[in-house]
């Protein structure tokens, strides 16, 4: 299916992976998509995104607090606190690395889709977010498109509309009928006719 995405898409999906991967996710979601689309700022879901209030720093605080895992974020201990409680993050450190090699501590663990961590490191795409590279298919057809845009993407995340990312556009004040109208007339005006 890929094949028939064009490049600002296919930079989306590859995008989505790597989002999964630094959040360390062992699955690709909606929300991953939602930041993808938006790791494009000049694509016009970017844009589009954008100029409806929604920008990538807001999106991926969303989706952490959602998932709750604002706190959980790579390289979140804080070594002045735990130094106040006795423990030297350097020694330990040293300590680890002695007995397991150089650089034991900066391989880190994807989390599943309920927080628990997992060492496994291919990402495979949710049903969710499965549906919305199937509807994102429709939606090129229905707009008589020979390629998978992303703006068609971001369509199919609006039609699909129950994942975590339409949750995360939703809260943001995101009106789902105006922006798939901007989508369609954009979208539209670049199709070859």
């Amino acid at each position: 299916m890929f094949e028939r995405f064009n490049p600002d898409a296919r930079e989306a999906v590859t995008s989505a992976q790597a989002e999964a991967r630094r959040l360390h996710h062992d699955y690709i979601g909606t929300e991953h998509l939602l930041l993808g689309l938006m790791d494009q700022a000049d694509a016009l879901s970017g844009r589009l995104l954008a100029e409806h209030g929604l920008e990538r720093p807001g999106a991926e605080a969303a989706i952490l607090r959602l998932l709750g895992t604002a706190d959980c974020g790579p390289g979140e201990l804080d070594a002045d606190a735990l130094e106040t409680i006795g423990i030297d993050l350097s020694t330990i450190r040293e300590k680890v690395e002695a007995a397991f090699g150089p650089g034991a501590l900066d391989r880190e663990p994807a989390r599943t889709r309920t927080g628990r961590l997992t060492s496994g490191r291919n990402a495979s795409f949710t049903a969710r977010a499965k549906k919305v590279l199937e509807l994102s298919l429709r939606e090129a057809l229905r707009l008589k498109a020979d390629r998978i845009a992303d703006g068609h993407l971001l369509l199919g995340l609006l039609r699909e509309g129950g994942g975590l990312a339409a949750k995360v556009m939703a809260d943001a004040g995101i009106d789902f009928d105006v922006l798939r109208a901007e989508l369609d007339a954009q979208l539209t005006a670049q199709s070859p006719s």
